[in-house]
């Protein structure tokens, strides 16, 4: 009776986990004496019975998506980073110093320590490994400034919106920087905290209504109106 997926290891709708005397628990199905997976999520096992814990908030790493995580852990040739996935990623030393590493003699934490937030790229992945991250594109590499909020990673599609449409809008409207990580994570920076607190404003906004129509129409009247009570988005500097 062979066992495809180890516990824990993630699986997508369709994919087959185990052949045999098994019975289908939660986002399984059977057929034909085999159960395979109805939703992304992990594996468990309980005697017989399998399952699928279906991931909801958490994000399905791909090549080449942006990333914004945080250094949970200083490695002796890189750094562990959460990226809201089922796994960690990895950023290894040679992919953020200019010069070669010797870790005899580079104190990694003198440039990135645990707590410290970065933008980065997915640059591999697949079930075998972590993901691997890379931060060489400009932009990329330690937060310095800025507000960070999380949302559903699978609601990041209807914040862009149709070519754009919606983070333009609110670019433009704030006079914030968005970068949108994949996985969920955002960083807004803009010249005054009232200006980022209403670019959060009007994304909460979107995750909270993406199901109802007229959503652009809606937001671009609550930040005009928002900016009306405020007398306009200030242009003063923070302290």
């Amino acid at each position: 009776m062979p066992i495809f997926f180890e516990k824990r290891q993630l699986v997508t709708p369709g994919d087959l986990i185990a052949e045999g005397d098994y019975i289908a628990g939660e986002n399984t199905y059977k057929e034909n004496n085999r159960i395979y997976a109805a939703r992304i999520g992990l594996v468990e096992y309980e005697d017989k019975k399998i399952s699928v814990v279906a991931l909801r908030a958490f994000y399905i790493p791909k090549v080449g998506d942006t990333v914004i995580g945080t250094v949970v852990e200083v490695g002796f040739g890189g750094w562990v980073v959460d990226i809201n996935a089922p796994y960690q990623a990895v950023l290894r030393a040679s992919e953020v110093l200019n010069r070669p590493f010797k870790p005899q003699r580079n104190d990694l934490t003198e440039v990135l320590d645990v707590g410290d937030l970065i933008v980065a790229k997915i640059i591999s992945y697949d079930r075998t490994q972590n993901p691997q991250l890379g931060v060489s594109e400009p932009g990329m590499g330690k937060i310095t400034r800025g507000q960070i909020m999380r949302i559903t990673p699978t609601k990041i599609p209807r914040v862009i919106g149709k070519k754009g449409s919606m983070i333009s809008i609110i670019k433009q409207e704030t006079g914030c920087q968005i970068v949108l990580g994949q996985n969920g994570v955002i960083l807004i920076t803009g010249k005054t905290l009232e200006d980022e607190e209403l670019a959060m404003m009007a994304i909460n906004k979107i995750e909270q209504e993406s199901h109802i129509s007229g959503l652009t129409d809606r937001i671009t009247q609550m930040i005009k109106r928002e900016k009306a009570k405020r007398g306009g988005v200030s242009n003063e500097p923070k302290n």
